[in-house]
């Protein structure tokens, strides 16, 4: 029987391989392949935007303060930072660097590039500074709130009657609490752009690896970081490879050519199930497949039509269908393990019930509405399925594919009719869920809050709003679970705009030989424990 690992639970490669001539089966012991799609891959700055596949290459090439251990997604681990406390007046963190570390340019690890990493994501004002902003940080008052006080030792506020465990969790998502070398990427400035154009395809971390190459949607090169602080990696170089085409991540995987495939579709991970020479390893992961949509369009701000829209959705066959190896069945906002699973939703399948929905908002023979979706497994299959099942009750509506622009972009433009995505707070708690899809803090275009689902399909509920910020007080546990699930209630009863489908389950295949590849929870898969038996 095939060996398959279910964890509910939390190269130097010739150039011309590069270039698209066929690699020679069986790559070299101590260099890895990985085949992937880049599609969503928009840039490699750490404050950008904070895709799946982004974060695959990112979280290899820098490190955090803290981790996130892949075997517990609400246990926190030592990265540059070896120790940390809560002031005396439990106003503040601070956090003690290791001795020694450096980046890969050979600079010191110091405080002053931490505290400058940080006021950065926030001074740049890209997606990952959303994180930072729902937790009361603002660029503005970022040079109080992130302090060195010697090389080794920083400190960061804590804004008034926030959990520290909370702060820490954030401090620890890649991109977010990223740590740059402050000097390396300031030589790189332009226009006082922080090294923004620079770091969009060069690494500055001190992570296992530093970045050798990238070509947009071709591939990422990587190479040992000599300087690592940590265990030497066995790998030397990892070439993640752009092969969006399931199928031929396959076929590359069953010749040798790739160690690893990140994105298969579940046919082509069905169809290598007794191939005794792949192992294949699920895990629940971080995330929510949702569709999304806007209440800005005229049509979708209908109650009426969003209702009839959710009674459509054949959530038990698409899931049975389109989503193993990607996804469980989860309508939820808020994710399983984290209390999401308690949650007893009202949805359910109703054709009739939807068509007289359309009548009474005044179209009964039908309309014509639009979904987009990246050009990848599952989404575009997802869409197809949502599309079919809509189709039944007189909903025709046109699937858009392409890549992060042509989906995400329109979102965070809020200039779209539906969207099927992925997303999900990279909290530990379910506060991370809330503040990344129900909670809006300022629903204007001005506020720019693309970083936040309910922003991006302008819904905001204010009594929602309060019960998460009183919510993250209360040090009760069961009253606080009792107010979680009243905010559930709450947004079911606004007929969501965003509607998850699946909570994201991650499913890697690899060749039998590979090991220590261990899955993180929260897309932060770090290679530098990968080895290979040959």
């Amino acid at each position: 029987m095939k060996r398959r690992n279910f964890l509910f639970a939390t190269t130097c490669l010739p150039l011309a391989a590069l270039a698209g001539r066929p690699l020679a089966a069986a790559t070299p012991a101590d260099q890895l392949a990985i085949g992937f799609s880049m599609a969503n891959v928009l840039t490699l700055d750490p404050a950008g935007s904070g895709s799946k596949e982004r974060t695959q290459i990112i979280t290899n090439l820098y490190d955090c303060l803290v981790g996130i251990d892949p075997a517990d997604r609400t246990r926190l681990v030592p990265e540059l930072a070896e120790s940390w406390e809560v002031a005396e007046d439990s106003g503040a963190l601070r956090l003690t660097l290791r001795e020694g570390a450096r980046f890969a340019s050979g600079n010191p690890v110091t405080a002053e590039d931490a505290v400058w990493s940080l006021r950065r994501v926030l001074e740049q004002n890209l997606a990952q500074a959303t994180n930072f902003r729902i937790r009361g940080y603002a660029a503005e008052t970022a040079g109080e709130d992130f302090r060195a006080l010697d090389d080794r030792t920083l400190q960061i506020r804590l804004p008034e009657g926030t959990d520290p465990q909370i702060i820490l969790l954030t401090l620890a998502i890649t991109g977010t609490g990223s740590i740059l070398d402050r000097k390396l990427v300031m030589e790189h400035e332009t226009d006082g752009d922080q090294g923004r154009a620079w770091l969009a395809l060069n690494s500055a971390g001190s992570g296992a690896y530093a970045l050798q190459a990238i070509r947009a949607n071709e591939f990422a090169l990587l190479v040992r970081n000599e300087n690592y602080w940590g265990p030497e990696p066995a790998m030397r170089r990892i070439l993640m490879r752009h092969v969006p085409e399931s199928q031929s991540q396959r076929l590359l995987l069953e010749q040798g050519d790739l160690d690893i495939a990140y994105s298969m579709a579940a046919a082509d991970l069905e169809s290598i199930d007794d191939d005794p020479a792949i192992t294949v390893q699920t895990a629940i992961g971080n995330g929510l497949y949702y569709l999304a949509m806007s209440m800005a369009d005229p049509v979708l701000s209908d109650p009426r039509i969003r209702q009839a829209v959710l009674k459509l959705i054949d959530y038990d066959g698409i899931n049975a269908a389109v989503m193993p190896y990607y996804g469980v069945k989860h309508l939820c906002p808020v994710q399983i393990g984290l209390g999401g699973e308690t949650f007893d939703s009202g949805i359910a399948r109703d054709v009739e019930g939807a068509k007289a929905l359309l009548a009474e908002a005044g179209h009964e023979g039908g309309l014509d509405l639009s979904i987009r979706a990246l050009s990848v497994p599952p989404f575009d299959s997802l869409a197809a399925a949502i599309q079919g099942s809509l189709a039944e009750g007189g909903i025709r509506a046109e699937i858009i594919t392409g890549d992060g622009e042509t989906v995400y972009g329109a979102m965070r433009r809020r200039n779209f009719q539906m969207i099927v995505g992925r997303s999900g707070g990279q909290i530990s708690h379910p506060d991370g869920d809330l503040r990344s899809i129900l909670v809006n803090p300022d629903n204007s275009d001005a506020a720019g809050l693309t970083g936040i689902l309910s922003w991006r399909v302008s819904y905001r509920n204010e009594e929602i709003n309060r019960l998460a910020d009183a919510a993250l007080l209360e040090r009760d546990k069961a009253r606080q679970d009792e107010m979680y699930q009243q905010i559930l209630g709450l947004y079911e009863a606004d007929v969501p705009p965003i509607q998850p489908i699946s909570q994201v389950t991650d499913s890697v295949a690899m060749r039998s030989d590979i090991a220590g590849l261990a899955i993180s929870p929260v897309w932060q898969t770090k290679l530098a424990t990968v080895t290979k038996d040959r």
